[in-house]
Parts: C-alpha cells; sequence; structure tokens
C-alpha cells in the first residue's frame, strides 16, 4: 500500500473535503480565468524544459512556469557554465526530439583522461585514461554551453501545442490533494493541474512547502568558471585533473576552446575573482599545463559555491521532486544535469504506463513507483561523488600514492576499465526507455 502523505493548504485542507464541506470563496472556485493542465512542471531551467518536453511526448498537457523570462535566462551574462551531456542523456534527448535542435552546438567527448598533481607540476604518471572506440563508436557524450541547451529545448517547446509556457510568474502556494492540486501565482491566477512536478532549483520552495527535509552540507569550495582559448587542438578530450584545492576539470568545447571548473577553496575565491586578467591566467596556466599550448581565458568569470544536498523523499501528495529540487551533487566527473535526466525519464515513464492503465497522472501508486526507482541511483551517485571529491581534495603523501595507485590499477584491469567507462557513458543500470532512444 503507498504511504500516507501530508497536504500543505492555507485552508484546512480543503481539497480533501467532500464538495458540499469545500469553501466555495473566490480563491478557491473554479473560474474561467483559472489555468489547466495535466501536469505543471515549476521551473524552467534545463531540468524544467526537458521535463515538459519528456510529458508532453508521453501525451500530458503540461503547464511550464517560470520565475524568469526567458531573455534572462538565455543571455550570455547569466549562465558562464557547460554541462557535460552523457550519451544516454543524448538518447533521451534524440527520443522526445530535442537533439537536433542541440547538437549542432555540441563537442563530442571522445576521451576522457583523470590525473592527479599540484599547481605548476607536472601530472602523476600514474594516470586513467578512456578511450570512447574501446567500447564502440558512439562518443562519451557531448559538452554543450548551458545558454545553447536552453535555447534548444525553449525552440523545441515552442512547436509543442500541449506545452503552455508562462514566464515570469511565480508560484506563491500550492494546494495538494485527493481531487487534484491548485498553484496560486503572484499575481493572482490560478493553475489547477493533477500533479505538480518541481523542477524549481536546490532551494526548492516546492519542497520546503511540502515539508519535505534535505540531508545537506556545504563543501567551503567554489567552482570558478571560465572560457579557455588555447592553441592547441584539445581531440575532443575531457580531463579531470585532481588539485589539493579539489577538481580542475578541462571540457573541451567547439573549437580550440574549453570551460574550466576550477575548484578552489572558498576563503581564496574573492582574490582569484578579483585579480586583472593577465595575473589570473598566470594561475590558470599553472593548474592547466601547457598540454593545449598557449591559453588565454575570454569572456566573464563566474563563481559558484559547492554544497551537497539529498531529500529525504522525492515525492508528496501530487508532487514530484525532479533534478536539483531532488539532489545537488558536487560537479566533479559532471553528473548533476545526467542525474536530473534520469529523473525525468523515470517520471515520464511511469506517468506515461499509468496513462495507458487509466490512472491519474497524481496517483499515489505512480509516484512511489517513481521514488523507489530513482532513490536508489541519486544516493549511490551522490555518496560517489561526494567520496571522491573528499578522497582528491586533500594533499596527505598516503591518500596521493592511494589513489594514484587507484587510477592505475583501473587503467590496468579491462573489465573494471570498461565497467566505468559504461558508467560515464550512463548506460549502467535499469534504464528508462527514454534513455535508451525509445518511445514513451
Amino acid at each position: 500500500m503507498p504511504r500516507q502523505r501530508t497536504v500543505r493548504s492555507d485552508d484546512d485542507h480543503r481539497l480533501d473535503k467532500p464538495p458540499a464541506a469545500r469553501h466555495t470563496s473566490a480563491m478557491t472556485a473554479a473560474t474561467r480565468s483559472d489555468l489547466v493542465a495535466d501536469i505543471l512542471v515549476v521551473g524552467g531551467g534545463m531540468g524544467g524544459l526537458a521535463t515538459a518536453i519528456a510529458l508532453a511526448r508521453g501525451g500530458f498537457s503540461v503547464l511550464l512556469a517560470d520565475e524568469q523570462a526567458p531573455a534572462t535566462t538565455t543571455d550570455p551574462g547569466f549562465d558562464g557554465r557547460v554541462s557535460a551531456i552523457a550519451h544516454a542523456s543524448c538518447q533521451l534527448l534524440r527520443a522526445i526530439g530535442a537533439y537536433e535542435a542541440l547538437a549542432p552546438y555540441g563537442q563530442p567527448i571522445l576521451d576522457i583522461r583523470v590525473t592527479d598533481g599540484r599547481p605548476g607540476e607536472k601530472p602523476s604518471p600514474l594516470f586513467l585514461h578512456f578511450d570512447h572506440q574501446a567500447i564502440g563508436d558512439e562518443p562519451f557524450g557531448m559538452i554543450l554551453e548551458n545558454r545553447h541547451i536552453r535555447l534548444g529545448l525553449m525552440a523545441v517547446i515552442a512547436g509543442i501545442p500541449s506545452i503552455r509556457v508562462l514566464a515570469p510568474v511565480r508560484v506563491v502556494g500550492t494546494e495538494r490533494g485527493t481531487a487534484g492540486a491548485i498553484a496560486h501565482l503572484a499575481d493572482g491566477r490560478k493553475i489547477r493541474a493533477r500533479l505538480i512536478v518541481a523542477c524549481d532549483g536546490r532551494a526548492s520552495p516546492l519542497r520546503e512547502e511540502a515539508g519535505i527535509r534535505k540531508v545537506a552540507w556545504d563543501y567551503s569550495q567554489d567552482g570558478i568558471v571560465t572560457t579557455v582559448e588555447h592553441e592547441l587542438p584539445h581531440q575532443g578530450v575531457a580531463c579531470e585533473h585532481f588539485l589539493p584545492s579539489g577538481p580542475f576539470a578541462i571540457l573541451p568545447m567547439t573549437g580550440n576552446r574549453c570551460s574550466l571548473v576550477w575548484t578552489e577553496r572558498r576563503e581564496l575565491t574573492p582574490a582569484l575573482m578579483a585579480m586583472a586578467r593577465d595575473a589570473f591566467d598566470v594561475e590558470m596556466r599553472r593548474r592547466l599545463g601547457d598540454g593545449l599550448g598557449a591559453a588565454r581565458s575570454v569572456g566573464p568569470r563566474f563563481a559558484y559555491p559547492l554544497a551537497f544536498h539529498m531529500a529525504t523523499r522525492f515525492v508528496d501528495r501530487r508532487l514530484a521532486l525532479v533534478g536539483d529540487a531532488a539532489h545537488g551533487l558536487h560537479p566533479i566527473a559532471g553528473q548533476g544535469l545526467n542525474l536530473g535526466l534520469r529523473d525525468t525519464a523515470a517520471l515520464a515513464e511511469v506517468l506515461a504506463d499509468g496513462a495507458r492503465l487509466g490512472l491519474d497522472p497524481g496517483d499515489d501508486t505512480l509516484l512511489d513507483r517513481y521514488e523507489r526507482w530513482r532513490r536508489v541511483d541519486s544516493v549511490v551517485m551522490g555518496s560517489v561523488m561526494d567520496g571522491l571529491n573528499r578522497l582528491f581534495s586533500n594533499d596527505a603523501m598516503p591518500l596521493r600514492l592511494a589513489r594514484d595507485l587507484g587510477l592505475a590499477a583501473v587503467e590496468r584491469l579491462p573489465g573494471l576499465k570498461k565497467f566505468f567507462m559504461h558508467h560515464a557513458r550512463g548506460t549502467v543500470g535499469k534504464l528508462p526507455r527514454l534513455l535508451e532512444g525509445k518511445p514513451l
């Protein structure tokens, strides 16, 4: 039996009352001005956009509500990050009809190299190298600027009649009961839906409103992000270079460019962000090395605080958490967005299968199935990423020796190495159909 969930409402849980007992004030009564859809997706980031498309492909009408205007979230100064889209996530994009809009802006990831070292020194001679051709012809995935992901997904949504986008709007509260869900907007309008999907980020007001607790801690690290132009071609190789302050990721972009995700101790971040470009580039090159020839930073720098959180539940009555609303990882190995897209694929499959049986998309049994499917994978991935960051963000000699020997051991064990390569492609475990490139 699915467990009973609490409902949070400002009016005595009136959605659970029989019709005769419900209030019929202007606040609760349905009116012609109410917006109606099968599913309300709250949050128009990359995960929210992909989730709206996947649910629409599953046959649902979708309202997508976001606090920020699309022109804001696609501005080059809004988000300087890139995302590593794993092969399985690329399959999802193909299955929902979004891949063609994104692929022209993507750089395929052909190889992955993991090294250990210190700033200004040569990397350790013990390393791990993944060649995509060892497990097939398809790349490990592709690197895309977050801005281009948003633009591409928005273009796809514009061609789907069953999705309506509301932005900028703010959801100020919800009522969720056996009869359905109501979301109240700051402008006084109401949205009526059978299910609310929270894609509203790490702070997730919907998660907080539902009383869902989270396990969380701060790493006292920041991720400094910038784009670098370099002299030599990168050959599609993504590098994770572990330094005492944390991982230094070198992610290949189109042309002779790469995106750096430089993990640094938080107390050092302000000085690095304030440096003149020439001084910053000196510090950057000490970590980047000379493998790409002459290099210089271009464009703005961004700094993002790094932290971990995991919701204790991924669902509540007529509510499902997806992506950062459910979990937030250290960016090591670039698994955050991919983990969220696994949520998207699982939720879309569960709800589409339920619809074929005539079930309401907010049915407790469907939401329980979604949570069971996603919880183990999320906890395991979060624990592994947390452990790797703690293991490698350390300059103690015994630990340095142990991790270097570990990298070398995996490099020399073909079976184990192939397992990790499949993991990097996102093709380990029971996959939802969308992650296999199959329709819902």
